[in-house]
């Protein structure tokens, strides 16, 4: 079976639920988060702490770097400016409140989820829509 050539329905749904994981797992208001556990054991850190961590810091790692060399700069400011309006449309139109602190949270946290699957998918996506192929710089002979 020859490997596909693009990025499926799946494909994305897979990333975007690896970044919500990511996210959520790190933060999240709800008080069951890495941030959380650190915060309550910092003063008796144990291996599995430090493992954690460590895995939420390689994940981590792996999306961003993979966002900003895929969207680039402008791209990012584009995906910020697009969901930012979004969210000030639902504001004005009193769907969600800007007082509750946590349902924003709530709100930037999925956001940052789907620019972080967008990101990760981007080269698949372009790709398809375009049949461009975004190459990373490749040292000696391929």
């Amino acid at each position: 079976m020859a490997a596909s050539r693009g990025i499926t329905g799946t494909g994305f749904v897979l990333r975007l639920i690896a970044a919500a994981i990511l996210v959520f797992a790190t933060y999240n208001p709800s008080g069951k988060s890495y941030y959380h556990w650190l915060s309550e054991n910092i003063s008796t850190p144990t291996p599995l702490l430090a493992l954690a961590g460590i895995l939420l810091l390689i994940g981590w790692t792996i999306y961003l770097r993979a966002t900003s060399r895929s969207l680039g700069a402008f791209g990012l400011f584009l995906a910020a400016a697009f969901f930012g309006v979004l969210v000030w449309m639902t504001i004005d139109w009193g769907w969600i409140s800007a007082d509750s602190v946590e349902a924003m949270t709530w709100i930037f946290e999925v956001i940052l989820c789907g620019v972080l699957a967008i990101g990760i998918s981007w080269s698949h996506i372009r790709r398809r829509m375009t049949g461009q192929i975004d190459v990373d710089e490749v040292e000696g002979d391929v």
